[in-house]
């Protein structure tokens, strides 16, 4: 790599790092204001709060690093237009592939870097993540829960206890469920006891009873018990596997692998299909941008001439390539016969910023692809302007006249 393209690389490469951490910082303020509610109801210090968001980042990464390394790219491509150095470039000789090597060098970095948060940093983080929900869960029953009170860690469910004794257990229990809109249970206990069983946990009741009502017009059915356990899983929303991992949160050889006993992917088998094939696909992007990127801006053009609508496109191809992706993500875990798609959209992006650069280098005279563009564009702009020139003042539309 030589001087120029290492300089390059420098350039778009710290752009890269801080339009990323950017992005992750706006990113992670969301999820923390969204995950508030642990800290101020269910009764964790700051901390947790900290690492449940940070976990879930790597989740958005797939996301976020292709675009952030998109804008930097057409950033620092602007730029180098702007200083005239691609001007100076040109003139010496060179053609547009010197500078599409420094970034397609950072959209293998790049594309590396997804691989390893979507093979090994994502399920990893989701793992624990879930590990870290269940302790919530679990010391928000042995924690917040005050003795007297009814405390409800989640819509239409309610609990309450007469006291709490010194070894931990809940005496006078009372558990009223009502999230399943065809029924309504209680459950009354005289002692329970929160269970951890890695990775779960369990509410076990002894002696008490159940009171189960499914139609309103008839009398409820009383069970009685003298040892009941619930699962704490079932206080959040299930997807047909009790206590399995969700395909998110596998990694690649018990996602490519179930197992013949799982019953999420009997129930599910097109999301394991869409998660496998995303993981691959994901990767791609970062090389489409590079190539769209170069055949859009990465051509020297005089500095009287405006590029704003070579960005604009550029960004909306790339772009818009990318959310097709994602759309035809959800369309795989429907239909199978979609997955040559999902990978040939930024191939097809690829091979189109390939064609779009080798028709550049061969048209020298005449308008060039960006001319093109921008010729088609231009009229629009013009004719937006006259339609709001009578709404601006005069000195505004004297100085458009000029």
């Amino acid at each position: 790599m030589g001087i120029f393209s290492r300089y390059v690389f420098r350039q778009a490469a710290g752009a890269f790092l801080l339009i990323l951490l950017s992005l992750t910082g706006i990113v992670w303020i969301a999820l923390a204001l969204r995950q508030l509610n642990v800290v101020t109801s269910q009764g964790q210090d700051t901390m947790m709060l900290v690492k449940m968001t940070t976990l879930a980042l790597p989740n958005l990464m797939a996301i976020i690093a292709p675009f952030s390394f998109l804008i930097a790219s057409l950033h620092t491509l602007n730029r180098l237009n702007t200083d005239s150095e691609l001007i100076v470039l040109s003139a010496a000789g060179a053609t547009v592939w010197t500078t599409a090597k420094p970034l397609i060098a950072l959209a293998f970095f790049v594309s590396a870097g997804l691989a390893f948060v979507n093979h090994l940093a994502q399920p990893w983080s989701m793992q624990l993540l879930k590990q870290y929900v269940v302790q919530v869960r679990t010391d928000l029953l042995t924690q917040v829960m005050q003795p007297g009170r009814f405390s409800s860690p989640e819509s239409n469910l309610t609990f309450h206890i007469r006291e709490r004794a010194l070894n931990g257990e809940l005496l006078g229990l009372l558990m009223h469920d009502t999230r399943d809109s065809s029924q309504a249970q209680s459950y009354l206990a005289e002692r329970g006891q929160i269970v951890k069983q890695d990775p779960n946990a369990y509410l076990v009741m002894s002696n008490g009873h159940i009171i189960r009502r499914t139609d309103p017009t008839e009398p409820p059915q009383i069970i009685a018990f003298d040892r009941y356990a619930v699962d704490l899983d079932r206080f959040e929303p299930q997807d047909g596997g009790e206590g399995e991992l969700k395909p998110r949160e596998r990694y690649f050889s018990e996602l490519y692998d179930p197992g013949p006993d799982s019953v999420l992917f009997k129930n599910q088998p097109g999301q394991f299909r869409a998660e496998l094939h995303e993981r691959f696909a994901s990767p791609l992007y970062p090389f489409a941008f590079a190539l769209l990127v170069i055949a859009f801006v990465g051509q020297a053009r005089s500095t009287r001439s405006s590029r704003m609508e070579n960005l604009v496109v550029a960004f909306l191809v790339a772009a818009g390539a990318r959310l097709g992706g994602l759309a035809i993500n959800n369309v795989v875990a429907m239909k199978a016969s979609f997955v040559p798609v999902l990978y040939g959209l930024p191939l097809i992006a690829m091979v189109i910023g390939v064609l779009m650069v080798k028709a550049g280098q061969r048209q020298r005279s005449g308008p060039s692809i960006g001319d093109r563009v921008h010729s088609v564009v231009e009229p629009v702009i013009v004719s937006i302007q006259r339609a709001l020139a009578p709404l601006l003042p005069k000195r505004l539309r004297g100085g458009q006249a000029k």
